[in-house]
């Protein structure tokens, strides 16, 4: 059997609402199955509650796990998203931070710790050129990275 490496994700027993969350910001996105904690239950789940999530997120399935609170997400991993202009950095961004933190170079936190990184590719064209230096001062800052700012710097 050839599937696809799916992410799991664990949440301590909000699995269900961040998929809804991620699913309502992704295009090409959708809930999945619901699996429940079996009669017996589990360290972290009560018999019959909500144990795994799955969902997909602009084509790629990822699986929600409530593990409970003993793991939690770090800076370690992070979604990349690749935007071609403003108009997606500011969606992605502002949707994914809502709640969250902004870090920097266009990183932040959602609201769930799960980290991200909202990446524009005219900076990313930028980075890898001869202005990289200039381009990257540009974006270390703790917030959403304005393309127009960043090409104004390399100029």
């Amino acid at each position: 059997m050839n599937k696809p490496i799916t992410p799991c994700l664990w949440f301590d027993g909000n699995a269900r609402e961040a998929a809804e969350f991620y699913t309502s910001v992704f295009p090409n996105s959708k809930m999945g199955e619901v699996g429940l904690a079996p009669d017996g239950g589990t360290p972290s789940n009560e018999a019959g509650a909500e144990m795994v999530v799955e969902f997909t997120l602009n084509g790629q399935p990822f699986t929600g796990l409530n593990g409970g609170p003993m793991f939690t997400f770090s800076e370690a991993v992070s979604f990349q998203i690749f935007c071609a202009d403003q108009a997606e950095v500011d969606h992605y961004f502002d949707a994914l931070v809502a709640g969250g933190e902004p870090s920097y170079c266009g990183w932040l936190k959602d609201k769930f710790g799960l980290s991200w990184q909202v990446v524009p590719l005219p900076v990313l064209e930028l980075l890898n050129g001869p202005k990289a230096q200039i381009a990257f001062e540009a974006i270390n800052k703790p917030e959403k990275i304005v393309i127009a700012d960043v090409q104004a710097a390399c100029a």
